[in-house]
């Protein structure tokens, strides 16, 4: 049985804020699908699969209770979301009947502010921080730093929105979740993905979006589809995808998946590009001198503190390190 995140909920007494959500999610379904034996036997699948499942189960089950019978100033609350989210798609009345769980469960929820404040997408990151998550169709979704997704999963799709950072998708060919096909599709700024049976990693960047896929098939849908079939991307290849073309990209001199494992496996890597791809992972600026940036770095390295990982760049290459301040940080040639 695969945890939904890495961490050990031995931990924690409350359920983390990203498996509430999903209750909430499963919740709003069967609500809108009542007699639905196969969703509700699903849900009881999720719910058995792991103590924090039922616990926050029954923790949204208790608090539309408590709004049900204690929040006057919304009566019924989740009879008036059902009968407005009619006219709404899945995510906005799942948003809905979020905020208004959220109302009646301030005190609770009260000790993982900062988790809450990335209530506006489905699944986020803050800086630093990586995070997996298994979606209820069994694709299994893992986020790097600074990352967020929504979802849009209707009768008629599989929808994952990338909206900044970086993900690895895991996904089968087949949907779990209903008697006919529904791709399994992923979207970010400049293109749609479909995955096979595949994993693969997408990185959104300002002015473009790397496709990697380490095993199954993936095509790219847009921007290009207009100008003939869909690209098949194949395992090993990768690919730069912005919003006129998608084309084979160069090989990268790091490992593209590598941080799953809180991991940065490098092979002659520019040190300016090493240092940029730390970056990612520590708030602030960070440079290095231009009499250095040529510099080149392999091994493997742990993510889980950049500062040691700076101190480990001092022992291997002949620079210095140099604090302003936590957040300001240059790198100068060792004299």
């Amino acid at each position: 049985m695969t945890p939904m995140d890495n961490a050990s909920q031995s931990r924690h007494s409350e359920p983390r804020q990203q498996v509430v959500k999903q209750a909430i999610h499963w919740l709003l379904r069967l609500r809108n699908n009542a007699a639905n034996a196969r969703l509700r036997q699903q849900c009881d699948v999720w719910r058995a699969a792991h103590q924090e499942h039922e616990l926050a189960w029954q923790r949204v089950k208790s608090l539309q209770a408590e709004l049900s019978n204690n929040i006057r100033a919304v009566p019924d609350t989740l009879n008036t979301l059902e009968n407005r989210s009619h006219g709404l798609g899945r995510r906005q009345a799942l948003k809905m009947l979020s905020g208004a769980l959220l109302m009646g469960s301030a005190a609770w929820m009260g000790k993982d502010a900062v988790g809450w404040q990335q209530w506006s997408s489905d699944f986020a990151t803050n800086t630093g921080e990586r995070r997996g998550f298994q979606l209820p169709d069994g694709t299994r979704l893992e986020l790097n730093t600074a990352s967020a997704v929504d979802l849009d999963y209707t009768p008629q799709q599989r929808l994952i929105k990338l909206t900044r950072g970086e993900i690895i998708i895991t996904c089968g060919g087949i949907d779990q979740d209903a008697s006919f096909d529904r791709p399994l599709r992923v979207q970010s700024r400049h293109g749609v993905f479909e995955g096979v049976d595949a994993r693969f990693i997408l990185l959104q960047e300002p002015d473009c979006t790397r496709l990697s896929v380490t095993a199954g098939r993936v095509a790219i849908h847009s921007p290009i589809a207009g100008y003939g079939a869909p690209i098949q991307v194949l395992p090993g290849q990768s690919y730069l995808i912005d919003h006129s073309r998608a084309r084979l990209a160069p090989a990268l001199d790091m490992d593209a998946g590598a941080w799953v494992d809180g991991l940065i496996v490098t092979r002659n890597m520019r040190l300016e590009n090493f240092l940029h791809e730390i970056g990612r992972y520590r708030p602030g600026y960070m440079s290095c001198a231009a009499n250095i940036a040529d510099l080149r770095l392999s091994g493997v390295f742990r993510l889980e503190d950049t500062d040691n990982l700076l101190a480990i760049v001092a022992q291997t290459l002949p620079v210095k390190v140099r604090y302003r301040t936590r957040w300001w940080v240059t790198i100068d040639r060792q004299v």
